[in-house]
């Protein structure tokens, strides 16, 4: 048999489920949206400024679920090429030679992850 007893209050617990029932963290994926478009604005390569321009996010919430995505809508024709993606992993020329990459997106964008992260976990904890 298992016996559970308990004291004092769950009264953050309660609040906890409320704010998660809410939706009220909704509000948050706007802010942490915005800081991960400028951060990637100000991080892209200075030669690219239509790319630099082109950020922006989207949201995704459905139950048990939920997404901040970061795009780019700077891309060459023909075949839509996403400029963002071949500066970031670098491409082929067409005399045959490939210019390199550079990793820029990784680093503007992870203080973003760091700082969801801590407030998550505040959010949780209090």
């Amino acid at each position: 048999m298992i016996k559970v007893t308990s004291r004092g209050s769950f009264r953050n617990t309660q609040d906890f489920a409320q704010r998660v029932k809410s939706r009220s963290y909704l509000t948050q994926l706007e802010k942490y949206g915005a800081m991960g478009v400028s951060a990637l604005h100000n991080a892209t390569p200075v030669d690219h400024g239509l790319t630099a321009a082109g950020w922006y996010y989207e949201t995704e919430s459905r139950p048990g679920y939920f997404a901040i995505h970061w795009l780019n809508s700077h891309v060459e024709e023909p075949g839509a090429i996403p400029i963002a993606a071949i500066i970031q992993y670098g491409h082929a020329t067409r005399t045959g030679g490939y210019v390199q990459g550079r990793d820029y997106i990784n680093p503007a964008i992870q203080p973003i992850f760091d700082q969801i992260v801590r407030d998550m976990w505040k959010e949780v904890t209090r």
